[in-house]
């Protein structure tokens, strides 16, 4: 064959390998689909592999299209991301610093990493995201994150994990409820209540604790919602659909009719830590990371 790979190819493949269906693909990227068609059967001939299975029902990747897929969201994020860079140092930037955060972070870390960063590197810029755990571990493999603040007990292989903040846990109560901070002594006390939870898709490691925690006190709370959001959660509780484990640092910044009481005699903490690629190649990374000791 003459022609030679260009990006439009990997372009479309990655649009087909999105939708998993050649009509979608062809109208997201505004050309007919025997045209989309040709140009996929255009890659496959030029590297020399399958990297679709279809019939007349379905469209699904190979194993060698499911490897390709991976590994050119990686390179086509890597390229909007230099281009990005490029702009902002030629504006007289450092460039930019994108950053994945659990909820809990805005109320510790992240506000005293900014301060910090505005400080002494005040060219570098940032864009943050709230994100769950899972999805800034994939975002960050993807190149799409340089850093993020995540609570997990383990990382995928090429990423690095540092632990920035050790907290306490604290139990949400409605603005009502009977026990104060004077009369609190035992979790044990709202064992008979509904807990309203973070969902284990927030965090499993995070969830884990939360049920160790009542488990350690003799009972295993009857859970009647769960929520990967913690407005939802405090609304939940001020609604008195239950009552809430969360981290100490979490209360802040919320004005609903909730009061929040620290768990006494309890040894679990939960650890919050920042994450990053080892190879990752964003100059203004190392700087951000000495800010954070890490």
């Amino acid at each position: 064959m003459s022609y030679q790979l260009e990006l439009r190819h990997f372009a479309y493949f990655l649009a087909v390998a999105e939708e998993l269906h050649f009509r979608k693909a062809a109208e997201k990227l505004f050309i007919s689909q025997p045209g989309l068609s040709r140009q996929i059967k255009q890659l496959e001939e030029r590297i020399g592999v399958s990297l679709f299975d279809r019939n007349k029902r379905n469209v699904s990747l190979t194993p060698a299209g499911l490897y390709l897929k991976k590994e050119l969201e990686y390179i086509f994020n890597h390229i909007d991301f230099t281009v990005k860079q490029t702009r902002l140092i030629d504006k007289g930037n450092k460039g930019e610093i994108r950053i994945g955060f659990l909820g809990s972070a805005m109320q510790t870390v992240i506000p005293e990493l900014l301060v910090k960063s505005n400080t002494k590197f005040p060219a570098i810029r940032f864009n943050l995201e709230e994100m769950s755990n899972h999805l800034q571990v994939e975002a960050i493999e993807k190149d799409q994150l340089d850093i993020g603040f995540v609570r997990l007990a383990r990382v995928p292989k090429g990423l690095k994990m540092r632990t920035v903040f050790e907290d306490t846990f604290s139990l949400v109560l409605p603005e009502n409820h009977k026990l104060t901070k004077e009369t609190f002594r035992s979790i044990k006390q709202v064992s008979e209540e509904n807990f309203v939870l973070f969902s284990s898709d927030y965090s499993s490691l995070y969830y884990d604790k939360i049920m160790s925690i009542c488990e350690d006190k003799g009972f295993t709370p009857k859970v009647s919602h769960k929520s990967v959001h913690a407005q939802t959660i405090y609304k939940l509780v001020e609604s008195g659909l239950g009552v809430a484990i969360v981290p100490t640092s979490l209360q802040y910044g919320f004005d609903l009719g909730v009061k929040f009481l620290e768990i006494p005699r309890i040894s679990q903490k939960t650890l919050l830590s920042v994450i990053w690629k080892e190879n990752n190649r964003n100059p203004a990374l190392e700087q951000i990371k000495s800010l954070l000791n890490v």
